[in-house]
């Protein structure tokens, strides 16, 4: 029997050791937590550590001003660098601090005595030290302040050695802005990297005394907030996790630019804010390019005009606005002969560039002054003269001009033949006879996806002065979108145009919001940049690389955000306003996403990362 116990122990061991062989074979393959995180390497050197393929470097601040403010920490906080900052704060007994306070206070009066005996001038500095410990001892008195031990550090990164020490300077350079001293840790960069990764080891232990106050002034929770008490949602703001909510109309215009390459979520920011914003009761008038607002327009029961040669909308670019205001109505027909010209330059081939690289009108000076006069006459000839009081007969439409340069002299002939496609050729009915449309909804949509490529810059135009007598007649909170504004741009005219209305919009309660994806050709014209300078907001979402360039030298982006704008998700990007901008993610709940996209498989589901938080 002992035998055979004896085997039976024998093979229970061989099992057990060889349970644990493979226990063991199977921990060495097993990655812990820890080799998922940790570096490739990490290289210590006096000044400098690098980590990885990154270079880092740790800076301690060992000085302070007398007095620091509120926020002073905050650009440090916002700077766009990549940074970890750690604050170590040590409370200490009041008792032991009364105690210190008590003696130093002794210390000084003594050295103010001893001046005084033997005759010194005085000193400013002793006696603000005098003043501010016995402020400082009433106060710890009555427990109104306390007292501790702060330390603050600063670990930079950078992808090379020049680029940290250009980081260094950076922020050397806005503390000492504010008399704020810091210093390399020189041969400590281990400790200071061990003291600014979320550990909680103080390994440098450089600590300054300060009260309450002094502390309460370093708050770190402080970045760039858009968050207003009026004013609709417009997304996330990723550095704080704050609500972006925003009035436009509040700023000193309520003009927006949104740039986007195709695809990054640019026509679903503008139809969400479109939305919104009828929520709170605004208007908005929307030219459509591609057919993009037809669901949304449908859903929320508003006006969809088609245009488009085999439709029966029309649209008479004669039309006076009916302005109440009497200076208004005094320069109302002048104005419209001023737009007038510039669309049939359009009509009649634009502005073009001549050999040696100077604009060229489409007409010649001679044909600018017979058309002048013909428009005159046109509206002269149904009762329409300067007296406002005249301004209420039907306008005339192109064929009515088109009879009169015929009967001109001059260059009328001419002129009439070159129009005569639009009166009674090709494109003869949209533009030439009287308007059947009526904005009177509070979203009306002008769709010219159907329009020929050659029509759509002279309908753009046509439509957006319609628009413009509408809201010069009848002034109210207006939101104007215009998507694709890059065709106008094309055209000096037309740009022109462009630029004169989102000037003068602010007067009449109106935003414009100009959506573009061709930045180059946008940016490129002078009267593209000119909006982009009238537009108090924009938008810039995912960018084509070389489209990064041409703007960050418009917006003055750092190095990071240039970085960022060419790789952005879907419905992200940086929104400014004013003087601010936030990095921000649009949002949309799932009924809002069923609204507005034009993805199908989008619609189905709730791609928001926050909606089900809203």
């Amino acid at each position: 029997m002992a035998k055979k116990r004896d085997a039976v122990d024998i093979a229970a061991a061989q099992a057990a050791r060889e349970q644990a062989e493979v226990e063991q074979a199977f921990l060495k393959g097993v990655s812990t937590m820890r080799d998922f995180i940790a570096p490739s390497s990490l290289e210590i050197h006096s000044d400098h550590f690098r980590l990885g393929t990154k270079y880092g470097r740790t800076i301690y601040v060992y000085g302070y001003p007398r007095e620091i403010y509120t926020g002073w920490l905050s650009s440090l906080i916002n700077i766009d660098e990549v940074l970890d900052i750690s604050m170590y704060i040590y409370p200490v007994d009041s008792q032991t601090v009364l105690n210190n306070l008590k003696k130093k206070v002794t210390q000084l009066e003594a050295t103010q005595s001893i001046n005084n005996e033997k005759g010194r001038t005085r000193d400013p500095g002793l006696e603000a030290a005098i003043q501010d410990a016995e402020e400082l001892r009433d106060q710890i008195q009555v427990g109104a302040e306390r007292f501790f031990r702060y330390g603050l550090y600063f670990t930079l990164y950078a992808d090379s050695l020049e680029e940290l020490t250009f980081v260094q300077n950076k922020i050397e350079t806005i503390f000492g802005q504010q008399m704020v001293f810091s210093k390399v840790a020189s041969s400590q960069q281990e400790q200071g990297l061990n003291s600014t990764v979320p550990q909680l080891s103080d390994q440098l232990q450089i600590r300054r005394n300060m009260n309450t106050g002094a502390i309460s002034t370093s708050f770190p929770f402080t970045s760039a907030d858009l968050t207003d008490s009026s004013g609709i949602l417009y997304g996330i703001n990723m550095h704080n996790n704050g609500l972006v909510i925003f009035d436009r109309f509040t700023l000193e215009n309520a003009n927006m630019v949104v740039f986007a390459k195709s695809g990054a979520g640019k026509s679903f920011t503008v139809k969400l804010e479109a939305l919104r914003s009828m929520m709170v009761g605004a208007e908005v008038l929307i030219i459509d390019p591609e057919n993009e607002y037809q669901k949304l327009s449908d859903a929320v029961g508003g006006s969809y005009i088609r245009l488009s040669l085999s439709s029966d909308t029309r649209i008479n670019p004669f039309d006076l606005p009916r302005v109440i205001d009497s200076d208004e109505a005094d320069d109302a027909l002048r104005a419209n002969l001023v737009t007038l010209h510039g669309l049939f330059r359009l009509m009649l081939g634009g502005t073009q560039v001549a050999a040696n690289g100077q604009a060229m009108s489409a007409l010649t000076p001679a044909e600018e002054a017979d058309l002048d006069q013909g428009l005159i006459d046109t509206y002269a000839r149904v009762g329409i003269t300067s007296d406002p009081l005249t301004h209420g007969s039907q306008p005339p439409t192109i064929s009515d001009l088109y009879d009169t340069l015929l009967h001109m002299g001059g260059t009328g002939p001419q002129l009439a033949q070159r129009l005569r496609k639009y009166t009674t050729g090709t494109f003869a009915g949209i533009f030439s006879q009287q308007s059947n449309i009526d904005i009177n909804n509070s979203m009306v949509v002008f769709n010219i996806r159907d329009l020929e490529d050659e029509l759509r810059p002279v309908a753009m135009y046509i439509v957006l002065s319609h628009i413009w007598n509408i809201t010069r007649t009848d002034q109210k909170k207006r939101m104007l979108i215009v998507d694709e504004a890059w065709q106008l741009m094309k055209y000096d005219d037309s740009a022109s145009f462009l630029f004169s209305l989102a000037k003068r919009a602010r007067k009449y309660y109106l935003g414009v919001t100009t959506i573009t994806q061709d930045v180059e050709d946008f940016m490129g014209s002078k009267m593209g940049r000119a909006i982009v300078a009238n537009s108090s907001m924009q938008l810039l979402l995912k960018q084509s690389t070389s489209a990064v360039d041409v703007l960050s030298d418009v917006f003055k982006l750092t190095e990071e955000e240039k970085k960022r704008l060419a790789n952005f998700p879907v419905g992200q990007g940086l929104f400014f306003a004013g003087q601010n901008h936030v990095h921000i993610q649009i949002i949309a709940s799932q009924t809002e996403t069923g609204l507005i996209t034009t993805k199908p498989q989008a619609a189905a589901t709730d791609t928001s990362g926050y909606s089900q938080q809203m």
